[in-house]
């Protein structure tokens, strides 16, 4: 079952934000914690949602980023601004990206190009930044306490090089973020970002984890009592989005027009996505760019 609009998931467990750009708010009982950091456009919806939920700002302790991509870490500086006692944690990597002026300078140019015009003043404010702060960063294998919860916290790069997923063990949860793929219809869009070989190895990864609840920033919530079926339909969507980039690379030995073709296929496949074309292409353009370099290295290998 599916979960797509704000609301709850579970007893524990509540999507904020919108359908497009979730982030959500697990319930320890004695403190709250937020997995996600969603777009800037989303942050007076969740700023709402906690309010009519009654929930005690004071209790939500923690933060978690789970990567580094713009459409993840946009509400960061504003909640921080409003919720100052609130803990930022991320992987290590990504707090030396955040770190890093120009990447700031992405995220805050992309965030600012989908902000309504109506949304001036504090959410555009929160954007006047440099860099992004972390306050706490984790390895694989260290566990976080949300109140009586435990997170695990799962080293998955691919999708990008700084990408962690949380496990929660007591009720079940995964929060892979992107790296896990983004489910859109009937399809898992494999987004491989950053390396393609390193983005099926957490896929295999996150498999042997027992999982009764998919958590994803994009397009909601999965419910699934039934084994790992979607971690198998996502590795099996993986390759063949691999075969797909090899095939059309093979045929073209272009880089540029091997993008133009997948675009135009995918888009077809996953119309209404919420990213504008341009955005998807550089997406798709560096998955090329990552096959395009394998298939040089066999050639000068051979």
């Amino acid at each position: 079952m599916r979960i797509e609009q704000p609301g709850k998931v579970s007893d524990r467990i509540t999507l904020l934000g919108r359908n497009e750009s979730c982030v959500y708010l697990v319930d320890g009982k004695d403190e709250y914690a937020i997995l996600g950091g969603g777009m800037t456009y989303i942050a007076q919806d969740v700023m709402a949602q906690v309010k009519a939920a009654d929930i005690d700002v004071e209790k939500i302790k923690r933060l978690v980023i789970h990567h580094s991509h713009f459409d993840h870490v946009g509400i960061v500086p504003f909640l921080k601004q409003q919720w100052p006692w609130i803990k930022i944690t991320a992987s290590v990597r990504a707090k030396e990206l955040l770190l890093q002026e120009n990447v700031v300078a992405g995220i805050v140019a992309f965030n600012q190009m989908m902000l309504p015009k109506k949304d001036q003043g504090q959410l555009r404010e929160s954007l006047d930044i440099k860099t992004l702060g972390v306050d706490e960063t984790v390895l694989q294998g260290d566990v976080l306490s949300c109140g009586d919860l435990d997170f695990e916290v799962i080293d998955v790069p691919g999708h990008s090089s700084c990408s962690m997923a949380i496990y929660i063990p007591g009720e079940k949860v995964l929060s892979a973020s992107d790296s896990a793929g983004i489910i859109y219809g009937e399809m898992v869009f494999a987004a491989a970002n950053s390396n393609f070989d390193l983005y099926q190895e957490s896929l295999k990864k996150m498999a042997e984890y027992e999982v009764a609840i998919h958590l994803f920033e994009h397009y909601g919530a999965l419910i699934q009592p039934v084994g790992n079926r979607f971690m198998k339909q996502s590795m099996a969507d993986a390759v063949t989005m691999r075969q797909m980039v090899e095939e059309i690379y093979d045929s073209t030995r272009d880089e540029q027009k091997t993008v133009e073709l997948l675009l135009s296929a995918v888009s077809k496949t996953a119309s209404g996505y919420f990213l504008p074309k341009k955005i998807m292409a550089v997406v798709l353009g560096q998955m090329t760019r990552f096959i395009a370099k394998q298939h040089s290295a066999k050639t000068k290998s051979g």
